[in-house]
């Protein structure tokens, strides 16, 4: 499933590219094209804008010289083609075809829109490591500028998961952890769509469709109204694990659209100005009705909590671009900076103001609702850095024990949530409609259906941290001990 889905987006990808290509060309099987040399060379002379040297023909050797030309080129670019082997090309082996289009997509596509991000997010600078040095010297440091380069993998992958994140952060409810299942119901990129071009969705509408009937419509109106390609199918997404590099290459096309859009300082001035006055209404509004409904029941609390929100998330629509606008410069203006504070502000006081009525629940709700948010946060934590293994194992013993301790009451609060009766001594109900649906939402497609794979990721990176304890142990027995001692302190540390 997952080759047959990365065979697809990478082909439509590649076939979007060459569309700048003169003569245009198009892919139509991916493992049989790629052969010939004339495609990798086709490619990359577009992501790059160099006029690449080929053989004109198509015979063996024509073909494994136009494909080494290609490898050459990359290498050059200081791009590690781990077991990328001609010969394996020229088979079409699926495996080393896929992991070659995939280190290109990084490192043209991913890699240099997340290099506009990495001052904004605190990532490494590539300058350190984007120039080949020729020179006898550069092969000393050879190793130093591979780990650079590997640290900056991870980097660029955070940062374009940083970006949804922050794209997604403007609609309350949605929310990105991973590539994987965060993409699954279809709202995060509806919710993206949103922020570049406001009012082309009703997320509202969107909660309560089906996960295929969203997708399917966040890659129509994407492809319609922003003219990005179609890479995926809502089959490819709504799946218990859907392909990580897949959704990675579709989303970064979203990164690459915000870039395009054009801005006047002016009119951004002006939006900003419209914008603080529009935040500090909120903010008035929120502290009145906070002193008027005091002493109203929890279920007219939640009703105007409710009224509230639905009004702010409708007024807000036109401000969307203004409050996410030159989010990937280092330099805002005082007026953007005061801006996104007081929007800081307004979303703490309405977080504040949702805790509290979570607070309140009606037993045992109330604790279904923290049982929830513990997973919720802890399915949300980046993962500990496996750079130091010792650590690593450490954390993720914790985090398997809490995990497991958490879900020890999963029967139970299950139990209990599907047969709360939501009415009191008067027939009258206890809690909004809405918010069991919401709970119960959260329940099936965050957790129910994330659990085990959750658990098998955090077994795989303890597993992972041992494993690289293990090596770094191995390796200090390649240094010369003379002295007993120093044999009995080692296998003491072992």
């Amino acid at each position: 499933q997952r080759e047959f889905t990365q065979k697809k987006t990478f082909t439509s990808w590649i076939n979007s590219i060459l569309a700048k290509h003169t003569p245009p060309y198009v892919v139509s099987d991916l493992y049989t094209d790629i052969k010939q040399g004339h495609l990798l060379l086709d490619l990359l002379e577009v992501l790059s804008g160099q006029h690449l040297s080929r053989e004109k023909g198509f015979n063996t050797f024509q073909c494994r010289s136009n494909i080494e030309n290609a490898l050459t080129f990359l290498k050059s670019r200081s791009l590690k083609l781990i077991n990328i082997h001609v010969a394996d090309i020229i088979e079409g082996k699926p495996s080393i075809v896929l992991g070659l289009i995939w280190t290109i997509i990084f490192h043209f596509h991913i890699e240099e829109l997340a290099r506009t991000l990495a001052c904004t997010y605190n990532q490494p600078s590539l300058d350190c490591s984007s120039a080949v040095d020729s020179s006898p010297k550069a092969s000393r440091s050879a190793k130093k500028s591979a780990k650079i380069k590997e640290r900056w993998k991870m980097s660029a992958t955070k940062a374009l998961l940083l970006w949804a994140k922050e794209q997604c952060s403007l609609h309350g409810s949605v929310s990105v952890t991973d590539f994987k299942s965060s993409w699954r119901s279809g709202l995060a990129f509806l919710a993206i769509i949103q922020t570049l071009r406001p009012g082309l969705v009703d997320l509202e509408k969107a909660k309560a469709r089906s996960n295929k009937e969203n997708l399917k419509e966040a890659f129509r109106i994407a492809e319609l109204e922003l003219n990005i390609p179609r890479l995926l199918e809502p089959e490819d997404v709504d799946i218990v694990n859907p392909d990580e590099k897949s959704i990675m290459t579709y989303v970064a096309q979203f990164l690459q659209y915000s870039k395009n859009l054009p801005e006047s300082e002016e009119d951004m001035q002006e939006k900003v100005r419209e914008a603080m006055g529009w935040l500090a209404a909120q903010e008035k509004k929120l502290a009145k009705l906070l002193v008027e409904t005091e002493n109203e029941t929890y279920y007219q609390k939640c009703k105007e909590m409710m009224s509230f929100m639905e009004t702010f998330n409708q007024e807000k629509t036109p401000f969307l671009p203004v409050l996410s606008s030159k989010r990937g410069e280092a330099e805002l203006s005082e007026g953007q900076q005061q801006m996104r504070e007081e929007w800081d502000k307004v979303i703490s006081q309405i977080n504040e103001w949702k805790v509290k009525l979570d607070q309140m629940l009606p037993s045992p709700l109330d604790s279904i609702e923290a049982w929830l948010q513990e997973v919720e946060h802890l399915q949300a934590e980046d993962l500990p850095d496996l750079q130091d293994p010792f650590k690593a194992m450490s954390a993720f013993r914790e985090i398997i024990v809490i995990f497991k301790g958490l879900m020890d009451c999963f029967d139970s609060h299950l139990d209990s949530l599907q047969s709360f009766k939501n009415e009191d001594e008067k027939n009258m109900p206890l809690v909004l409609p809405e918010k069991l649906e919401e709970m119960k939402r959260r329940w099936f497609s965050n957790i129910h259906s994330t659990n085990p794979s959750t658990l098998l990721e955090y077994h795989y990176g303890l597993c992972s941290a041992i494993a690289n304890e293990v090596k770094l142990k191995l390796n200090i027995w390649d240094v010369k001990y003379g002295a007993k001692e120093s044999v009995e302190s080692l296998l003491e540390n072992w």
